[in-house]
């Protein structure tokens, strides 16, 4: 089992399905088998996002894969996960959670260089259908710009 230094999972789609309105950093609270499983880049967050439960964010639907070498402490793979922010950040996410069409949804999940695991969690609003033909069309044109500048 290959244990990496640097782990960086990203959730590609996020970008694409919702437009991100404002980003933070925030801590996990992890078990000891959860750890060692992400720094195996065994995780996923894809589907995952985040919900305020009593007053505290929580992370919910995101996959750590349980730990190879882990016996009957192992972990369940999709629970709720706590995330570490300041109380003021807590607040200020919660009043903007509070407007129609607004989410939190994780964008990039890493472990910093003091070995913490981080999520980078950023407040969205879903796109519609017509403003996700423009991100094709742009992503299409910038291609298609790249591959003249490049020939010439």
């Amino acid at each position: 089992m290959k244990i990496e230094k640097s782990v960086t999972i990203l959730n590609r789609r996020a970008r694409f399905e919702y437009e991100i309105l404002e980003e933070i950093e925030a801590g996990m609270v992890l078990t000891g088998t959860e750890i060692k499983s992400l720094r195996s880049s065994k995780a996923s967050i894809t589907e995952s996002f985040c919900q305020f439960i009593e007053g505290e964010l929580y992370i919910i639907n995101m996959m750590i894969d349980e730990y190879k070498l882990g016996t009957f402490y192992n972990h369940k793979t999709k629970r709720e996960r706590k995330l570490l922010l300041h109380k003021t950040e807590l607040k200020k996410f919660e009043k903007k959670l509070k407007d129609v069409g607004n989410t939190i949804i994780p964008l990039k999940l890493y472990i910093n260089n003091s070995g913490k695991a981080k999520v980078l969690i950023a407040l969205a609003r879903g796109k519609k259908l017509f403003d996700k033909r423009e991100t094709i069309k742009d992503r299409e044109n910038k291609r298609n710009l790249d591959r003249i500048l490049k020939k010439s």
